[in-house]
């Protein structure tokens, strides 16, 4: 008798199981009640705005990062199609854990903090952030943590300390992004997750190896 496997394996669409309670960090708009796919186009050559381009998997754009003038090392302004500001990401570049603050739309006021990501620790093999909203200001236990690979492009968000996905990153290669130098991964935000808040770690991610490299 063949054998039936019970159990989807986590990426199939039929493993993505809503989550209770709906993870709105920027916004509730951004909370679809399916699965979300998103596709990264990472503008290698280009130097202070667009780094990178977010489309849904019809290629139409939903959101872009630009890098501020006179600021393009340590902040960025994530926008939706229409340009509109989402947030501003800020790197704060004097901290041991490589600190950035994600801000309401172009605002780096204290009272617009929306939440901060940090490194889990200095030395690091594997990408480990972890991620405190503005309400936890003490940051004993994150909100958030980022683990995986980046060179890879197979980071995963969990909830807090939890093994609760919340979104997951796969690689995509093609002889277009080769030549133009363009680096396009996926992203699949789980049901009830802000993707917005997911584009915007991604930003991060993206800004933190960026320095690296450089």
């Amino acid at each position: 008798m063949e054998h039936v496997q019970e159990y989807p394996p986590p990426v199939a669409p039929s493993a993505y199981q809503p989550l209770a309670t709906r993870v709105s960090v920027i916004g509730p708009e951004y909370c679809y009640p399916q699965p979300v796919d998103l596709a990264v186009v990472r503008k290698v050559l280009t130097i202070s705005e667009g780094k990178f381009a977010v489309s849904d998997i019809n290629g139409n754009i939903m959101f872009i990062t630009k890098g501020k003038i006179f600021s393009i090392h340590d902040r960025r302004l994530l926008t939706d199609a229409a340009r509109n500001p989402v947030c501003t990401l800020r790197h704060k570049i004097m901290t041991v854990h490589d600190r950035w603050q994600v801000f309401r739309r172009e605002s780096t006021e204290e009272k617009d903090l929306i939440f901060t990501v940090k490194r889990s620790s200095m030395i690091q093999l594997k990408t480990k952030l972890h991620v405190f909203l503005a309400t936890n200001p003490k940051e004993n236990v994150c909100d958030f943590r980022v683990e995986g690979s980046w060179l890879e492009r197979s980071c995963i968000i969990y909830s807090g300390e939890s093994n609760t996905i919340l979104a997951q990153m796969h690689k995509k290669h093609s002889v277009e992004s080769v030549l133009l130098g363009k680096d396009k991964f996926m992203v699949t935000v789980y049901p009830n997750v802000d993707y917005a808040f997911v584009v915007a770690l991604i930003a991060i991610l993206d800004g933190i190896n960026h320095d690296d490299d450089e």
